[in-house]
């Protein structure tokens, strides 16, 4: 089943934690290593910074954009992953490995399929 990792952080810590991440355990390296070996990872991608979206909206036969996102969050979209895994629990199992777990979030959340 595929699953999209949604990967999350707070840019106000982020760089306070990227020491903290490498001393409590892989690093984003070490972990696409092992996730190309183990053949799960199918494709994955860093989102530039939330100052860099546009929101595009279709409001009425009216086109409105935003610069910047749409709403003020603690957290923002870093990147995401797609991963191929057995179940549920190889995926949870999978997220809680990436590095951003430690001090972001990482949102598992399954393709629709019929």
């Amino acid at each position: 089943m595929k699953y999209l990792l949604l990967i999350c952080g707070e840019p106000a810590t982020a760089e306070a934690d990227e020491q903290a991440v490498e001393d409590a355990g892989p690093t984003i390296d070490e972990w696409l290593s092992e996730m190309e070996q183990r053949g799960v990872r199918l494709l994955g991608e860093r989102l530039r910074p939330p100052e860099d979206a546009t929101t595009v909206r279709v409001r009425q036969g009216d086109l409105l954009t935003t610069d910047g996102p749409y709403a003020e969050t603690k957290e923002w979209l870093a990147g995401f992953d797609i991963i191929d895994c057995a179940d549920l629990d190889e995926a949870i199992e999978i997220a809680a490995k990436h590095p951003v777990a430690r001090h972001g979030m990482v949102e598992v959340r399954p393709f629709w399929t019929d």
